[in-house]
């Protein structure tokens, strides 16, 4: 169609009664119809061995007059996987939600169709930005509202009792929020656009799991936290609630409840704390507001991001994924005893297997191994399990993970129906035979130039492993070591009490000295670039020649003699192996490259791997 056909098409206007006449919009544009401007990924790196991310994507849309910066929902993607969404093109607006937060106004598109009819064509007309007007802020939903259903009531919310209702404010700040819900509708968010960006939002989600309350206690005082995962039909989020927060809600959110939740604090996620594939996590506030919800049903039980048995090799150790298998074997209760602490676990080793033809050992703990009754060729579903190298790959269920017995979901109906057809006489893989490649690949590592690092972005989208020979040019002298608890198996950091000793949170017990641990930063150099490296203790002491505890000593007794050690230390030149990992610093993320062993360069084999490299280009002396 001709560029006036499309112009004649979009619906002027449309956007600026969205946010500035939302009460007439859904009558004077029941499908706004616009063009589309700009398409862009918004998804950051992903967090290697986690499960994956959704895609989101941002669109800018165009009504002729104005345009606005959108967020295209997960559910609407496949406008964009079918390549149906290009830059020019024309849409019919089906459902979406307006916000307007610090003067910008932001549509959720929650769903959408690509008028193909109407062709794609270069930016029409002039369209200019608005600024979002403060009565914009209490958000409506236009066309049929969130995922097709209609405003939630507030009717269901008022008979909650008040106790549940309000936060640890009292009448202050959570009041002044709950009498805000006495009149009109409820706007329902869905998880996956909570951001710190958007605000005056209320999520409905579903307690899959709630923690034990967490102490601490340092030189500058005492606290307490808990945290649970929130879900609903678009995610999940964690959220926390530390001292006040944790006494006013622990209580009142129950594991497997729906809720109501507004008014939290939006932060970055920290990834080495949670499992969950979101960006972001809440905390809770003085102000946050938490009610029960009468509907309990409308919300899902559990979303599960299963890994298959065959794909752990490819899982960094250490992270946390869902796996669904056929129970294959059930061992006794055993029981193990903590080296640091001394007090006894009980255990339970399960074998699982699945139709990619291998199995995988997972170790359940405590209550749970005890309480475990189920048969072997059940389906078991299991979220949250740590995976770890054990064997080439073993499975371990965290204290926070869940586990569910033939789940009624479709992943645990295929397996029931292939084990039963053919997997039951079927021989299965292990990954034992994999537990002497390089790390997490299955490969071994490759060596590597500091240029070749940098120009194939190692680390840039998943986690590498390479081997590099290089100079050690410098080494920061500052916070070269700290101090850590000296009990068998634990290296965690321990706090000065004040009183002569040193305190560690996790063995609970203090020490009348710590056990200095080299935390180092270090930058190398070969013939093609310079590198910096983080080295812990066991690198340290091949690097200085010593123990941080001796190092440490020296600083003590004769500060001036450090500066010399280190200077000893460079122009050395070893051979590293080395991790590349995408890692976040404060609110930025950059490649960690981390130093998992070094060695001192052993000049006879490099020799050969030379007169082997000169071989290979067909030069004879």
């Amino acid at each position: 169609m001709s560029v006036a056909g499309a112009q004649q098409a979009v619906t002027q206007g449309a956007l600026d009664a969205i946010f500035h006449d939302p009460g007439n919009a859904d009558q004077r544009f029941p499908v706004p119809v616009l063009q589309c401007l700009q398409i862009k990924p918004l998804n950051a790196a992903p967090t290697p061995g986690a499960p994956a991310a959704q895609e989101r994507y941002r669109v800018v849309l165009s009504d002729i007059r104005n345009y606005v910066q959108c967020m295209l929902a997960t559910q609407a993607n496949h406008v964009i996987h079918d390549d149906q969404l290009i830059r020019g093109c024309i849409v019919r607006v089906k459902s979406y939600q307006a916000n307007a937060v610090k003067g910008k106004n932001i549509l959720i598109i929650l769903d959408l169709e690509v008028a193909t009819e109407l062709g794609a064509h270069d930016r029409i007309g002039e369209p200019a930005p608005f600024e979002a007007k403060q009565a914009a802020a209490d958000t409506s939903i236009g066309g049929s509202g969130f995922y097709g259903t209609k405003t939630e009531s507030s009717a269901p919310v008022k008979s909650e009792p008040m106790s549940s209702r309000m936060g640890p404010g009292g009448g202050g700040g959570g009041g002044g929020g709950g009498s805000s819900k006495a009149h009109g509708n409820i706007v329902i968010y869905p998880i996956e656009s909570i951001s710190p960006y958007a605000h005056k939002w209320t999520i409905k989600a579903r307690v899959t799991s709630k923690s034990d309350i967490k102490t601490w206690h340092k030189a500058s005082g005492e606290g307490k936290l808990f945290s649970v995962n929130l879900l609903d039909e678009s995610g999940e989020i964690k959220a926390t609630g530390f001292n006040e927060q944790c006494d006013a809600f622990y209580d009142i959110l129950q594991e497997g409840q729906v809720y109501y939740i507004s008014t939290c604090k939006v932060n970055l996620a920290k990834k080495q704390f949670s499992n969950l594939p979101n960006d972001y996590e809440l905390a809770f506030e003085r102000e946050t507001i938490i009610e029960k919800a009468e509907d309990q049903a409308s919300v899902p039980q559990v979303r599960f991001n299963f890994v298959n048995i065959s794909d752990l090799q490819s899982v960094e150790k250490d992270s946390t994924v869902d796996i669904v298998g056929v129970l294959k074997d059930v061992g006794e209760v055993s029981q193990i005893t903590a080296k640091t602490t001394g007090k006894p676990y009980d255990k339970r080793e399960l074998t699982l297997v699945d139709d990619s033809q291998f199995s995988v050992r997972l170790t359940i703990w405590g209550k749970t191994a005890t309480a475990f009754s189920s048969q072997p060729e059940s389906v078991v579903a299991f979220k949250g399990v740590k995976v770890s190298d054990f064997g080439g790959r073993s499975l371990s269920l965290l204290a926070s993970g869940t586990m569910a017995v033939d789940p009624d979901i479709e992943e645990a109906h295929r397996l029931k129906g292939w084990y039963d057809s053919q997997g039951r006489t079927d021989n299965f893989n292990s990954h034992n035979s994999m537990a002497s490649m390089g790390a997490a690949t299955g490969r071994p590592d490759q060596t590597k130039c500091i240029s070749q690092v940098k120009d194939e972005n190692l680390g840039m989208e998943n986690t590498d492993y390479f081997s590099l020979k290089a100079t050690i040019v410098y080494i920061k002298q500052e916070n070269f070591a700290y101090p850590a608890c000296s009990s068998e198996g634990c290296n965690k950091k321990v706090i000065d009490q004040g009183d002569g000793t040193w305190r560690c949170e996790k063995c609970n017990v203090n020490h009348g000295r710590p056990q200095y641990r080299y935390i180092m930063s270090v930058n190398v150099n070969d013939h093609t670039g310079q590198l910096w490296l983080s080295c812990f203790d066991d690198v340290g002491r091949i690097v200085m020649g010593m123990s941080a505890d001796e190092l440490m000593e020296i600083k003590d007794n004769d500060e001036d003699r450090v500066a010399g050690i280190f200077e000893a230390a460079n122009c050395s030149k070893l051979s590293f192996r080395c991790r590349a990992k995408m890692d976040m610093y404060g609110e930025n993320q950059r490649v960690r490259y981390q130093v998992m062993g070094a060695n001192q360069l052993d000049y006879k084999s490099e020799a050969a791997k030379l007169a082997d490299l000169i071989k290979q280009f067909g030069i004879s002396s």
